[in-house]
């Protein structure tokens, strides 16, 4: 084991630090994850809106934020905003922001798609019967839409997930950036400690991602039948 180097994850607290990061990572995850999937429904039914103004503004939101890359809205948000603002935000509230803003455009488009496939005698059977676009939405449009939206969705948060290791660029003190600090200070006496840690970080991600991506293409086939 000393000289493979792996001793590196067992030295000290490194493993507990490591782990300490992973936390972060999954706490700004899943924080960013559940706001998304609430005002990505929201957004997704006003994205349907017979308003044309709404239907623009929502196209540019959504456009802005697939166009311009992650790690730029982070820098705008966390370099750029607070200093015209001059207010101070931590990198963890900036990146929950920032994910936040590209998982709700993402999770409204998913809805987006999931209401507009439904057949357009789903909502004139309803006003048939009586009902208000509203009772359409949540009794008929919305339960259907789900079935549809659930597995791109989840493949949606395991992106989410990967994504977040873009953190470590605006001083977020993640799994990535633990595991830099605990090679810049062993890379002497252990070369490869690199490999080792690094290799250890993808384990993580991988138990994390692996099985949503299987449990997601699973809910996709169990549907399609």
């Amino acid at each position: 084991m000393q000289n493979l180097g792996i001793n590196i994850l067992f030295e000290g607290n490194n493993l507990s630090r490591l782990f300490s990061g992973l936390w972060v990572t999954a706490r700004i995850a899943l924080i960013s994850i559940t706001i998304s999937c609430i005002l990505g429904i929201i957004f997704g039914i006003i994205m349907t809106s017979n308003n044309k103004l709404i239907r623009v503004l929502s196209r540019v939101y959504l456009e802005a934020v697939r166009i311009i890359p992650i790690l730029v809205w982070l820098f705008i948000f966390y370099f750029g905003l607070t200093k015209v603002l001059n207010i101070h935000l931590a990198g963890e509230l900036v990146s929950i922001i920032v994910f936040t803003l590209w998982g709700t455009a993402e999770m409204g488009d998913i809805v987006r798609g999931a209401i507009t496939s439904l057949p357009k005698h789903q909502k004139e059977s309803g006003k048939s019967i009586g009902l208000t676009d509203n009772q359409i939405y949540f009794y008929i449009i919305i339960p259907q839409a789900l079935r549809r939206l659930i597995p791109t969705a989840i493949n949606l948060a395991t992106r989410m997930i990967k994504t977040t290791s873009l953190v470590v660029l605006i001083g977020v003190v993640e799994v990535l950036k633990v595991g830099q600090q605990i090679i810049e200070a062993s890379i002497i006496k252990n070369p490869s400690a690199s490999f080792w840690i690094y290799g250890f970080i993808f384990f993580l991600y991988f138990i994390i991602c692996y099985p949503i991506s299987l449990f997601s293409k699973t809910l996709e086939k169990k549907w399609q039948n």
